[in-house]
């Protein structure tokens, strides 16, 4: 089998109501876009995959990439990451491109990928991630509303000027719903500069925030340091008993080995499309399992995106929970996986099953190409 195309698509979905993110402050997000990737192979069968995008920058990777991929046999992952691994050395992170390889796979072997990776779990609990920062009320009627889908943990956002702030709302939902799991994410990771003003913490200060959350039982601190902050997240690390977690957008293989070398997270958790791809995915989850380390990938891209960690995920054994982006009017479900035939949802149960069809297990809408897309 060898590729006979590489495809791009740029697609723009409008988004209901604007979305805010905690991560981009000062940002009023009014449209979910995203850059698909198509693999065409000799004997008939397509890969998926897809990437975040914040306009038409990825123009001319197709040229870019052709002259790459063209004629190589899309079962050779690795080869394909080496490949990818290069394009870091001029600047271009196309890590996404690698789960269309999977898809491919998985297609031809009539599996799910986690199938072929090994297989561990078909459904994962699943925790209701916010996106914006909310007064106590909004908050709590958001917490009401996971609740009754079935939903029993949330994971809320800290990035207020002053995280006594945002304290205030994790204590308002542990009064409320003391028995609803609680996680919280301080976006201090990466930062975006030139759209608004963004909190910064030093150890001192997340060592406070990681005291007064073990107190009310949260499960984890995600990103309270920067992401490659080693030294301290070693420091921070040995002074709090709260489990630390992050890697979201840390990249490749010695990212990972840093942050596990140096002690520095309980909880890794790279995305699939992000930090170098499937494969770079579950060899982070081994690193992770062999030194007692969780395993809880980050998923906030799209719906695709989702469905390509949720892959990962279904294939370890150090995984418990999955990341459900939710953060309604604007980020909805179908805000979210607009790109796909059916948005993902979360049973009754609390849980969200790994997509069983062949390859990422989902399908793309053609409608939401028409619609939405254009070849760039």
């Amino acid at each position: 089998m060898r590729i006979t195309a590489v495809k791009v698509k740029f697609l723009e979905y409008p988004l209901k109501s604007a979305f805010y993110p905690v991560w981009l402050p000062g940002y009023a997000q009014t449209f979910h876009r995203l850059n698909l990737v198509i693999l065409e192979t000799d004997e008939g069968i397509t890969g998926y995959s897809a990437g975040p995008a914040f306009g038409t920058e990825a123009a001319g990777l197709e040229k870019l990439l052709s002259p790459f991929l063209l004629g190589r046999d899309p079962c050779n992952v690795e080869e394909i990451v080496q490949i990818l691994r290069s394009a870091t050395f001029l600047g271009l992170r196309l890590w996404y491109i690698e789960p269309a390889l999977w898809d491919i796979l998985g297609k031809v072997a009539g599996l799910p990928v986690y199938k072929l990776l090994g297989g561990y779990q078909d459904r994962i609990r699943a925790y209701a991630s916010t996106g914006e920062l909310r007064e106590v009320e909004q908050r709590l009627e958001y917490v009401e509303q996971v609740q009754q889908l079935g939903i029993t943990a949330v994971k809320l956002r800290f990035h207020s000027s002053d995280w006594r702030e945002d304290l205030k709302v994790a204590r308002a939902v542990r009064e409320r719903f003391p028995e609803m799991e609680l996680m919280v994410d301080a976006n201090m990771g990466w930062r975006v500069a030139g759209l608004g003003q963004a909190p910064r913490w030093e150890v001192a200060t997340a060592a406070r925030v990681a005291q007064e959350l073990a107190e009310l039982g949260v499960l984890w601190l995600e990103e309270p340091l920067d992401q490659h902050d080693y030294q301290g997240y070693r420091l921070l690390r040995q002074k709090v008993t709260l489990p630390l977690a992050g890697g979201e957008f840390n990249s490749d293989l010695h990212e990972f080995r840093e942050l596990v070398r140096q002690e520095c997270l309980d909880i890794l958790q790279p995305d699939a499309t992000i930090s170098g791809g499937i494969l770079m995915a579950k060899k982070i989850a081994v690193l992770a399992e062999a030194h007692h380390l969780g395993f809880a990938p980050h998923t906030w891209t799209n719906g695709l995106g989702l469905a390509i960690n949720l892959q990962v995920m279904g294939a370890v054994p150090n995984c418990q929970w999955v990341e459900w982006p939710y953060e309604p009017p604007g980020w909805t479900p179908e805000a979210r996986d607009f790109l796909l035939k059916e948005p993902i949802q979360v049973a009754s149960d609390g849980t969200i099953e790994i997509p069983q069809a062949p390859g990422l297990g989902v399908e793309i809408a053609p409608e939401a190409l028409e619609e939405y897309g254009r070849l760039i």
